[in-house]
């Protein structure tokens, strides 16, 4: 890895890729600490210092990079258009244009993309327009305290919040593909890598600065555990076998060959707790419509009051691991299709060893899949509690970026991208078998 690490600055492309990526990075950051025009500085500073004590409005602005709390221009971050890919997979299931277009390859992958832009353009629209009543009207329990970073509400105003915020998160789309296509790849991905990153040195001063040096160390130790855990897991996989029958195509014979199918043991990557923090976010956003008073009404807003806007509490953690299990699976079940698998392979003429091609085949994929997501959703559920146990047995307020989940996204991302550079160098380099 370090060989690799010293020969990718000795390649003249393969440089300039990693130094524009670098320099398209920069100006991310720079936008996440460039404010809205309109807002009360003071109230966004109390905003911030809520916010490092977790909970929602922490997981609001963990994959942002602190910029949301900061009400900067790219507040929003590459959340909206992470939410409309995850919302185009679920919709390629169920409307059969959409199944079609994956199918055609680039082309199809184009027309679907383009709408995914679409469609993250008006989730920004109507986020940004929510944020700014909701971060107006004191949070609506997202945070305590009278903070009003809008004090001039007017419509102008409020439009140009809304304008600012929509016009970064397009261009951060837009420096994502750029770094796709002119970088070293996985734009989006290293936008969210940068995010997270990013918060790991204020995470570490305040862990310091409020538990002293012996617990930062065993929060350290943890990480360290924790990210060696993470990368086992990552690279875990189960090769199912499969054999291709030879077949005479004119005087040519072709298969006859052996491969296998990698099953990722965690299929499903870390959307499951994306998944299941949007859905702990819903009902928060809801009790403002709903009333204080009377039968059920006081007893459902006093629940979500007391539990899901507090991450140490019990009912908070039981909810949000089942969510993430629940999650783990369904959305495995939707990138996974035995069916369409064993369909494949059975015309492409293989099988795996000792099953029969077909519904033998589908049932013995299904029930491989299966006991693989288990594993697999546990662990990530696991990682994704790590900090709300410890903030509930240490009452430690805040550990950004020592986190599973933040381990979770920047060993996933770092590895995928060192996978980029070695193909790239490989390409420069290839070494012939014949010495």
């Amino acid at each position: 890895m370090f060989t690799n690490l010293r020969n990718m600055f000795k390649v003249p492309d393969l440089r300039n890729k990693i130094l524009f990526t670098l320099l398209i990075l920069a100006v991310y950051r720079l936008g996440c600490h460039i404010p809205v025009p309109g807002t009360d500085f003071q109230a966004v500073k109390q905003l911030e210092d809520q916010a490092s004590k977790g909970g929602v409005l922490g997981f609001l602005s963990f994959f942002s990079g602190g910029a949301l709390t900061r009400f900067a221009v790219f507040g929003l971050g590459i959340m909206p258009y992470i939410t409309s890919s995850i919302i185009m997979q679920v919709l390629t299931v169920v409307i059969p244009r959409l199944e079609q277009w994956q199918e055609e390859g680039a082309v199809g992958q184009k027309k679907i993309t383009q709408w995914t832009r679409y469609l993250a353009v008006v989730l920004a629209v109507i986020q940004s327009t929510g944020l700014a009543f909701l971060f107006h009207n004191g949070g609506g329990g997202l945070f305590s305290g009278n903070i009003d970073l809008i004090p001039d509400f007017t419509v102008p105003r409020v439009l140009l919040i809304v304008l600012s915020l929509v016009a970064g998160t397009a261009l951060i789309m837009w420096m994502g593909e750029l770094i796709t296509q002119r970088g070293i790849g996985n734009g989006m991905s290293l936008i969210i890598f940068a995010s997270v990153v990013s918060r790991i040195p204020a995470g570490g001063a305040q862990v310091k600065a409020e538990k002293g040096l012996f617990a930062f160390a065993l929060i350290l130790i943890l990480a360290l555990v924790c990210l060696v855990a993470v990368v086992g897991i990552e690279q875990g996989q189960r090769r199912i076998p499969v054999q291709f029958a030879k077949r005479v195509v004119g005087r040519r014979m072709y298969g006859g060959q052996s491969s296998y199918i990698p099953l990722k043991v965690n299929q499903s990557g870390v959307i499951p707790i994306i998944f299941a923090s949007s859905v702990l976010y819903l009902p928060v956003l809801l009790s403002n419509i709903i009333p204080s008073s009377g039968f059920p009404w006081a007893g459902i807003r006093g629940f979500i009051d007391d539990n899901l806007l507090r991450p140490d509490n019990f009912w908070y953690i039981v909810i949000y691991g089942l969510l993430i299990i629940f999650f783990a699976y369904f959305y495995t079940a939707i990138t996974f299709d035995p069916v369409k698998q064993a369909d494949t392979i059975r015309k492409q003429g293989g099988f795996i060893p000792g099953i029969r091609p077909g519904p033998q085949t589908e049932r013995h994929l299904a029930k491989i899949l299966s006991r693989l997501t288990l594993p697999g959703a546990l662990f990530i559920a696991l990682v994704a509690l790590i900090p709300t146990l410890l903030l509930a047995v240490w009452k430690v307020s805040s550990f950004d970026g020592f986190g599973g989940t933040s381990l979770l996204i920047a060993v996933g991302v770092a590895l995928e991208t060192m996978k980029q550079i070695d193909s790239q160098l490989m390409m420069r380099n290839y070494e012939s078998f014949l010495k």
